[in-house]
């Protein structure tokens, strides 16, 4: 047998066939192919919609995809009759371009046929029909006249016998549509990936101007503590000597309460991994999603300890933002 040699990275690996080379090369191009695709990818919304036209022998295959925002890849399909051998090559083609979101299907076979229609009388219902008319007019004395009439308003009676359609033939001109109805739908959730990371990047940049001015005010809540309680007191006691060593400890006390700079290092780290994540190749709207719940506990935390007017406004703006950004990441893949 002759040996024929396949060079890969300077390395002679002996093919002795051309058939299985070409599987080769077929299933490199393929891992090509998902690469460049990963490495493309951005962010994306869950919503879109494409829709593909192939020709087929004077029939036209039509293949429409739509999709909503869902926790999971969820695939319902509607195809002509006598397609359900299809549903799993279907579902694994559009497993290739999505990971998440609901995903509706509608594939429908159009223009003309070789294959004829024949109309299909069902004959054993007919005469089960007639045996139970038959018992009632013995047992209960219930007589009817069966007309054509009675026989064509049964929807069950009738039916279209359509000869079987070569699903070897058509699954590769099925896959092509799928795919390319698959290309429009992601280019769709990408240009809308596109403008809600964007939405996302500039909310980021308000929370972190927020939680500067947060960061910049946090010393001067202990400040000004003092100020109200020495106030206080010398209104209390008039005219006497204030202990200082107690009111350093009561001011001291409270400095430590209401103290938020873990909560402020905290979310800072919480906003620089969500917009790490904005520039992720991979599918991040769940782990959005955590980042968020995480944001918010930090905001809360900071809201009850701060006992300050200004920095409470500041959290109320924050959680505005928040709220916003909980509503986008929830349209993310």
């Amino acid at each position: 047998m002759n040996k024929h040699y396949f060079n890969m990275n300077r390395m002679r690996i002996p093919i002795f066939s051309c058939k299985p080379l070409n599987k080769k090369l077929a299933f490199f191009n393929e891992r090509v192919q998902n690469k460049r695709m990963e490495e493309k990818q951005m962010i994306m919304s869950m919503t879109g919609y494409g829709r593909s036209e192939v020709q087929i022998d004077g029939k036209t295959l039509i293949t429409e995809i739509r999709s909503v925002n869902h926790r999971f890849l969820e695939v319902i399909m509607k195809l002509p009759a006598g397609w359900l051998a299809l549903e799993d090559s279907i579902r694994k083609q559009v497993k290739k371009w999505l990971r998440r979101g609901r995903v509706d299907l509608f594939v429908s076979l159009e223009g003309d046929s070789d294959h004829e229609q024949q109309l299909q009388f069902n004959w054993k219902l007919l005469e089960h029909y007639l045996q139970i008319q038959k018992k009632l007019e013995q047992d209960y004395g219930i007589h009817s006249e069966l007309r054509m009439g009675d026989l064509l308003a049964r929807d069950e009676l009738w039916s279209f016998d359509e000869s079987e359609q070569d699903l070897d033939q058509l699954t590769p001109h099925l896959l092509q549509s799928i795919q390319e109805a698959c290309q429009q739908l992601v280019q769709m959730r990408q240009q809308e990936g596109e403008i809600i990371a964007d939405d996302l990047m500039k909310r980021c940049q308000k929370l972190k101007e927020i939680l500067s001015n947060i960061h910049s005010r946090a010393p001067q809540v202990s400040a000004s503590y003092r100020k109200r309680l020495e106030e206080r007191l010398a209104e209390l006691f008039a005219g006497e000597k204030l202990d200082q060593d107690r009111l350093l400890m009561e001011v001291a006390i409270f400095a430590d309460r209401v103290d938020i700079t873990e909560e402020c290092v905290r979310l800072s780290s919480h906003i620089k991994q969500f917009e790490d994540a904005l520039g992720s190749t991979d599918p991040v709207g769940r782990r959005l999603d955590f980042l968020l719940q995480e944001m918010n506990r930090e905001i809360n935390t900071i809201g009850s300890k701060a006992n300050d007017q200004m920095i409470s406004s500041w959290v109320v703006q924050s959680k505005s933002e928040l709220e916003k950004m909980k509503e986008q990441v929830q349209n993310i893949e």
